[in-house]
């Protein structure tokens, strides 16, 4: 089969489409056919070789893909079978004609989704919803302030948080993506560019704050989200791009009973990831299926263009997900 690895830390040249053995699926391990894929922030990191794999896990990279059951394992359990349509949550091996993944994170696509699409939805909505329900305990009746909104994972976390009842709050850079993200339900839109967000939501709230941060940034905002973070608020991290030590008003945190909580997902036992799957068929994935919220596709790509995907995310242009067409 071919697959995509890093020949050496480096740009997007450093990107190779290489002939490698088709997997073949163990005990309670289905083969899955690949569709389709798509670019995560954490596949640009991997690439320059500042997010090595976690151990036991393959070196090709991609953390969601698409396809067609094409084999079953000893000891499965009929939950999908040959020929279905099904979605899934990596830990790596998504750039591929194929992979090799537990039966039990096997998710079915809803009908009217095509691959592209649901290629789309593993990493950006299981972190969007894990961040907001589970790590944020975001209710109907509060607000959450989402960087990087018009990302994969912020998008589907503006989606997510707007079906949900919140109010919501997008930051990201230039007109045309913040008037994309009011279409997709934001109630206030911050251009980083030209705004100061904490100084936005200060006057929005009457000083009182958001009650959930969505944070892709890290360091650079840690003083400003301090500010703008309500009474008993939760600040989620789920990425650095901006740095990852700075210091902390841990007074502040104190008096206002505030909770800073990280979040991961690549790294998660088998049990977890096989948890948060079945939560998101239960809880989410009708909402895929009904069309209340939806994938949102920025660009597809052959498999063969991978550099070229590469570019475009490194551009910060996209307006949600970077897909690979596999087949």
């Amino acid at each position: 089969m071919k697959a995509v690895l890093v020949s050496e830390p480096g740009g997007p040249e450093k990107l190779e489409l290489v002939e490698l053995p088709t997997p073949v699926p163990g005990p309670a391990e289905i083969a899955i056919e690949i569709h389709g894929s798509a670019l995560n922030r954490a596949d640009l990191l991997q690439r320059r070789g500042l997010y090595p794999p976690p151990a036991g896990t393959t070196d090709i990279l991609g953390l969601e893909c698409a396809g067609v059951v094409s084999a079953l394992g000893p000891g499965c359990t009929g939950s999908v079978r040959i020929g279905d349509r099904v979605m899934v949550l990596l830990g790596g091996g998504g750039y591929a004609e194929g992979v090799v993944v537990p039966e039990a994170l096997a998710m079915k696509i809803p009908d009217g989704l095509s691959f592209e699409q649901a290629a789309a939805i593993p990493e950006a909505f299981l972190t969007a919803r894990e961040a907001l329900f589970v790590a944020g305990h975001l209710a109907s009746t509060e607000s959450v302030l989402i960087h990087a909104a018009a990302g994969g994972v912020g998008s589907a976390a503006v989606q997510l948080a707007h079906s949900h009842g919140a109010r919501v709050f997008a930051s990201a850079g230039g007109p045309a993506k913040c008037e994309w993200l009011r279409t997709l339900g934001a109630d206030v839109v911050i251009d980083y560019k030209s705004q100061d967000f904490a100084a936005v939501i200060q006057a929005e709230t009457a000083g009182r704050g958001v009650d959930v941060i969505l944070d892709f940034v890290g360091a650079a905002y840690a003083e400003q989200h301090g500010a703008c973070l309500a009474l008993r608020g939760r600040h989620v991290v789920i990425g650095v791009l901006g740095g990852a030590q700075t210091s902390l008003n841990l007074a502040r945190l104190l008096q206002k009973r505030q909770s800073l909580i990280g979040l991961v997902m690549r790294s998660r036992s088998l049990q977890e990831k096989i948890e948060l799957t079945r939560a998101f068929v239960r809880s989410t994935l009708p909402l895929l299926a009904d069309g209340r919220v939806k994938p949102l596709v920025d660009s597809v790509f052959p498999l063969s263009e991978v550099a070229r995907a590469h570019e475009r995310m490194e551009s910060n242009a996209n307006l949600g997900k970077i897909v690979l067409k596999v087949r």
